[in-house]
């Protein structure tokens, strides 16, 4: 997953498509918004298609890697 960066010097070590600052964030919202990979790239004319896929892999690693803590579920 070459595309992303992490560098403490650029939006304060928010991941980022390299080379830019376009965060992996954004371009989730932007998905969640209803966008497609044409309308991003678009609005966004540095990115490629390699690079919005590479974000929402980078935001699935994490989402897996996530310990999450269950409380008492009442029925």
């Amino acid at each position: 997953m070459t595309q992303i960066e992490v560098n403490p010097k650029i939006l304060c070590g928010k991941p980022v498509i390299k080379g830019t600052r376009i965060p992996v964030y954004l371009i989730l919202e932007l998905l969640a918004a209803g966008y497609d990979f044409g309308r991003i790239m678009e609005a966004y004319p540095d990115l490629k298609r390699e690079d919005i896929e590479a974000a929402i892999e980078y935001a699935s690693g994490v989402v897996k890697g996530e310990e999450v803590l269950v409380s008492k579920v009442e029925a």
